[in-house]
């Protein structure tokens, strides 16, 4: 039985799954915004959103344990410095998933954009590449 293991089919062995949750979740720290396909957007969106729960309460031990998930110093610095403390009131719901009309030109993939909510301006309505 299945039970307890729902993950989204990407289609890659386990270690490269690892690692495309790893750099995606880098890249979404260091840049707050993302676009990618819809399927790595939800995959990657529970486990961004396990670290920064974990950043939230700043000690040696949780800095420690986000640098084992994500393996990159200047993200983990600035997920404790900047991103941490905007959060800080909100239970939850940390990221956004907002899907975009345009598919993919080479195989027809549906697109999507995945943003820190608190991070991004709210007066920022533009979405650029």
């Amino acid at each position: 039985m299945r039970h307890g293991n729902k993950r989204y089919n990407i289609g890659v062995n386990s270690s490269h799954r690892r690692s495309l949750l790893r750099n995606l979740s880098i890249e979404l720290i260091e840049h707050a915004r993302i676009k990618t396909t819809i399927t790595k957007c939800r995959a990657v969106k529970p486990y961004i959103e396990k670290i920064i729960t974990i950043a939230k309460n700043d000690t040696v031990a949780k800095r420690r344990l986000v640098y084992s998930k994500l393996n990159n110093r200047a993200a983990t610095v600035k997920l404790f410095k900047e991103i941490a403390p905007k959060v800080m009131n909100r239970n939850g719901g940390y990221t956004r998933i907002v899907k975009l009309a345009d598919k993919r030109a080479g195989d027809g993939s549906d697109m999507a954009y995945i943003s820190l909510v608190d991070v991004i301006k709210e007066n920022d309505t533009t979405i650029s590449e």
